[in-house]
């Protein structure tokens, strides 16, 4: 049974009436640069920017600051001077669930920006016995409307920020006491040594190649040596197939990557992923075979949900051969996580190990995940949230 920590209210939907621009500028997601930009804003010294800048980000990323008063080594002035006008907090937590098997699910919400009234994503850690994944949105909706994803089915409200995309990272670690120095909560399931969150993946509500930059200044942060720290081989990017920016991707991040596969032929997959329509089967394995760094120990990540009847045969195994037979390449096999309204049913369990056991003949990995948190709606393809659009 799911542990509702909160009760689960109807989100604030967006009205006219609230959509006042937020009052402070989160310093969350700044470069180095940008902070030090902002610290002479407010009078510090242009020769003592560049410092004041490193400690703050030291008591962002590596303290687990969430109020500018920790920050002991600042003047009081200028913590004084700071807080009146840029924020550290961490974003709003609306409810929290916990399922059976230790998955956790946050229904975060950030404050208006004047463009749209506060909004919600659903952020989930999976933890493992050697792990644990944080699975990070990066939009608030989706534009792609796959047709078994119940993230889908919620029309794009916006972007996430820089900002709010890494505050789902801090946030999670602040949750699960995963700051050094912090008391543990013996309550929380997770990894038998190092750190809680020691994965990120983005595969979230939303495609994180249509927040392309955003994203991408808030992994540099996480895979900085004296940011967040993770390695790159920890860090994935999903992707349904946005082909432009996977060639980005590659050369400026260098972070693992998962495509959303789903289908071998581009009939079928103009059907469940409509993105293919316009970067079809061959132009998206033309870039996955120009990521940088591919090996036996890089390999990409295909993402394939098992639908009974519609993708499940032994025909179509034998095509994903085809296809992935020169791409370093896992398969991961995802039982489908049904929801309300879908019309898809999950392939039945010896159908699946059938097809990864062909999979496995023909020399892949292809291990078929167990699904998590399926009981809190916490699955890969259940989040969703009811932030909707303002009527324009």
């Amino acid at each position: 049974m799911s542990a509702n920590l909160e009760p689960n209210p109807q989100s604030e939907l967006v009205t006219l009436d609230n959509l006042q621009p937020p009052t402070k500028r989160s310093l969350i997601g700044l470069s180095r640069e940008q902070l030090g930009a902002e610290l002479v804003s407010v009078g510090v010294p242009e020769k003592q920017a560049r410092m004041r800048a490193s400690q703050i980000w030291h008591w962002l990323y590596i303290r687990g600051a969430v109020d500018f008063d920790q920050m002991l080594n600042l003047s009081k002035d200028l913590r004084a001077s700071l807080a009146g006008k840029y924020s550290v907090a961490l974003p709003e937590v609306v409810t929290e669930q916990v399922s059976t098997d230790g998955t956790r699910k946050w229904l975060v919400r950030f404050p208006a920006d004047g463009k749209t009234g506060p909004v919600e994503v659903e952020t989930v850690y999976i933890p493992e016995r050697d792990r644990g994944t944080l699975c990070v949105s990066s939009q608030v909706g989706c534009s792609l409307t796959c047709t078994f994803c119940h993230t889908g089915t919620q029309k794009m409200v916006r972007n996430l920020t820089t900002a709010e995309v890494l505050g789902q990272v801090l946030l999670a670690r602040h949750r699960l006491r995963d700051f050094a120095g912090m008391e543990e909560d013996f309550d929380i399931i997770g990894p038998a040594e190092g750190r809680k969150v020691s994965n990120i993946v983005m595969m979230g509500m939303g495609e994180p190649l249509f927040n392309y930059e955003n994203v991408k200044h808030a992994l540099l942060i996480a895979l900085d040596e004296d940011g967040l720290n993770f390695s790159r081989r920890r860090v994935t990017v999903s992707t349904s197939g946005v082909v432009p920016a996977i060639y980005k991707l590659g050369e400026e991040t260098r972070t693992m990557l998962a495509i959303s596969l789903h289908a071998t032929n581009d009939t079928l997959r103009d059907e469940l992923v409509p993105i293919n329509k316009k970067y079809p089967l061959d132009q998206l394995l033309d870039a996955c075979r120009a990521y940088p760094g591919l090996s036996s120990a890089r390999r990409i990540t295909f993402e394939y949900v098992m639908l009974k009847g519609v993708n499940d045969s032994i025909a179509d195994a034998h095509k994903m051969v085809e296809l992935l037979s020169d791409i370093p390449a896992k398969i991961n096999l995802i039982p489908f996580n049904p929801w309300p309204g879908s019309e898809y049913e999950c392939s039945d369990w010896k159908q699946i190990e059938k097809f990864s056991a062909y999979l496995v003949t023909r020399g892949f990995t292809a291990p078929i995940r167990t699904p998590r948190g399926r009981d809190i709606l916490a699955a890969c393809g259940q989040l969703k949230s009811e932030s909707k659009k303002a009527a324009s």
